[in-house]
């Protein structure tokens, strides 16, 4: 079969040919912008991806020293609870009456309580107090006349509790002897 083609066929498929081309344009721009923001967004969650996972490294890291703390914590907790358990049994073990512990009072009141009078020197003296400030004799005079004085106090059974190892001489009453 043969065709006869003419000029007017001729320039209306040229044109179609051309508007084709225009349109082939046109979607090969919006192929290559859509192309380009899918990378975009390909770089942006390859991004987020690796900075959590560094912060995932990190935070595994911070956590990897809390719980290494924590250990060393929990041991010394343990380790202060035994002390304080085989203190208290020492302390149990112990005769208590006739006990001495002395007292260091400021003005009267009470500051700090030492097992011994030994203990009481060398912490007045670490803290500067030295030891004729504190350890001078005080006479019948009241323990809030002093700015520092240390009192011996002694473990009264009967009474369920301490009573000062020097009691002042009873004044008589009103010049009755």
């Amino acid at each position: 079969m043969i065709r006869i083609v003419t000029t007017p066929r001729l320039e209306s498929l040229e044109y179609a040919c051309r508007t084709a081309r225009e349109h082939l344009r046109e979607v090969a721009g919006s192929a290559n912008e859509a192309f380009g923001e899918h990378v975009r967004e390909l770089y942006a969650v390859t991004d987020r991806a690796e900075r959590a996972k560094a912060t995932t490294s990190e935070v595994g890291a911070i956590l990897k020293r809390a719980m290494e703390e924590l250990a060393a914590a929990q041991q010394e907790l343990l380790l202060r609870d035994i002390e304080i358990r085989r203190l208290r049994e020492e302390l149990e073990g112990e005769r208590v009456a006739g006990q001495t512990l002395t007292v260091l009072l400021h003005y009267g009141e009470p500051h700090t309580i030492y097992g011994s009078r030994e203990d009481a020197y060398a912490d007045t003296a670490t803290h500067g107090r030295t030891l004729d400030h504190v350890w001078r004799p005080c006479g019948e005079r009241p323990a809030a006349e002093f700015e520092w004085r240390c009192e011996p106090f002694i473990y009264d059974a009967g009474s369920n509790g301490f009573r000062r190892a020097f009691m002042p001489a009873p004044e008589p009453v009103g010049g009755a002897a």
